[in-house]
């Protein structure tokens, strides 16, 4: 059972034991084995044009005693966090996501960077099924889609079009071991991982186009 913890400025995914985390997180990218899924919420201020911030990061994970975990960096306030389950046959998929919109694009352009912040979208998906590397590259795919359309709902349009994401997203699958070889959208894998990214980017990103006393942008 993944359990979640809100530290400021980090927010926590347990995921209850090691296994193989998927992702392009800044830190430990690629496939590894993780425990942990870490947010770690920045402002512009920590993060100075010429920082390493990967050295950074590093430093703050060492302090921690986390080097070991996959960690996402958002300026997006982390207590806005947004979750979501969906089960589809024999398979559940749970979704947490932060969602921030301060730097969307549209994909196929680019827009200057953002002055505004470092808002972005990072979403951890955690799966009670078995997969292989093969699926688990497949669920990540589906992972991705889903944050594609709940942007694309918001209608938020930039100078090159609708925004379909941000230019720091960052998507981590996390499953065990096993024998199930493919997770598109035809099957249980798949539609259980679609239904709780899609549903916890669209809770967040409404609550980004429409900020209430709860958060505020980023």
């Amino acid at each position: 059972m993944s359990r979640l913890h809100l530290d400021r400025p980090w927010l926590s995914l347990d995921l209850g034991c090691d296994m193989p985390v998927l992702s392009w997180a800044v830190n430990r990218p690629g496939q590894v084995r993780a425990r942990r899924i870490l947010w770690r919420e920045v402002r512009n201020a920590d993060l100075p044009v010429d920082l390493d911030v990967e050295a950074w990061l590093d430093r703050d994970l060492a302090a921690r005693q986390a080097k070991d975990a996959v960690c996402f960096l958002t300026s997006c306030d982390i207590g806005t966090y947004r979750e979501a389950r969906a089960t589809a046959g024999a398979v559940t998929a749970r979704a947490v996501a932060t969602v921030g919109l301060s730097n969307a694009e549209r994909v196929g352009s680019r827009l200057p960077p953002s002055a505004h912040g470092w808002g972005t979208i990072n979403i951890a998906v955690v799966l009670d099924t078995g997969l292989t590397d093969a699926a688990r590259l497949e669920a990540l795919s589906i992972a991705t889609q889903a944050r594609t359309v709940a942007i694309a709902e918001t209608g938020l349009r930039l100078a090159t079009g609708i925004a379909t994401g941000t230019g720091t997203d960052c998507i981590a699958i996390a499953a065990p071991e096993g024998p199930t070889r493919y997770a598109g959208l035809h099957t249980e894998t798949g539609e259980a991982v679609g239904r709780a990214v899609l549903d916890a980017v669209r809770q967040g990103a409404q609550a980004w186009t429409r900020p209430t006393k709860e958060g505020q942008h980023g």
